[in-house]
């Protein structure tokens, strides 16, 4: 990465980090991809049972092989399975001992702001598993929720062609604002501190690029 970039996204993830302190959340700093992931297995003790949420981030720091090979439990939801037997995988897995994801975006108030499509995500980021950790590059620092959810429509082409969905965005590149079956853009869920449950909500945010 290009020196001044790199510079700037460590005054963004130094930022975020600070911001998320402050709202109650665990949060930490990572330079990179690889410190990231050396953070969440470091959170994680053997045995424990443990849920993905759909994310690049999470893909890239290749945890899936990681979780499916090791001493854990996996709800494999990646499994070649038929579609009803991977959503009882998700909803057994609200609660896990454990929940990695990703985030759309975080805000200058400290909120997470995200977009599911199915809802197995963000319910987990809200209640069920007893840890949520989420890593997130320093990227999807924005102004606000309303920046958030500008942010959420530009990549939402991005996500559904990586789901195969074949959406109108997918045949644009933009958001259409879609009102159709295979539409991933369900349910918009915006959590405001970690508070509620101290310690719950763990935040690695990556001076670097990841993920969408």
């Amino acid at each position: 990465m290009n020196e001044n970039k790199k510079w700037q996204y460590r005054c963004l993830a130094k930022e975020a980090v600070d911001i998320l302190g402050d709202n109650h959340y665990d949060a930490h700093y990572a330079e990179n991809l690889q410190e990231a992931k050396d953070m969440v297995l470091g959170m994680i003790t053997e045995g424990a049972s443990v849920a993905l949420g759909g994310s690049i981030t999470i893909e890239e720091m290749g945890l899936l092989k990681i979780f499916r090979e090791g001493n854990y439990k996996l709800f494999d939801r990646y499994q070649k399975l038929p579609h009803d037997e991977i959503i009882e995988i998700q909803r057994q897995s609200l609660l896990a001992d454990f929940l990695i994801t990703g985030t759309n975006a975080i805000t200058r108030n400290g909120e997470l702001v995200n977009m599911d499509c199915s809802g197995n995500r963000v319910s987990g980021m809200i209640f069920g598993p007893k840890r949520v950790i989420v890593v997130a590059s320093a990227s999807k620092l924005v102004d606000d929720v309303e920046a958030a959810i500008k942010r959420i429509k530009s990549i939402a082409p991005l996500n559904s062609r990586r789901i195969g969905h074949e959406t109108p965005c997918v045949r644009t590149g933009k958001c259409m604002d879609c009102n159709v079956k295979k539409r991933i853009c369900n349910y918009l869920t915006v959590i405001n501190h970690g508070w509620k449950f101290d310690g719950r909500i763990s935040i690695i945010v990556i001076a670097d690029e990841a993920g969408f």
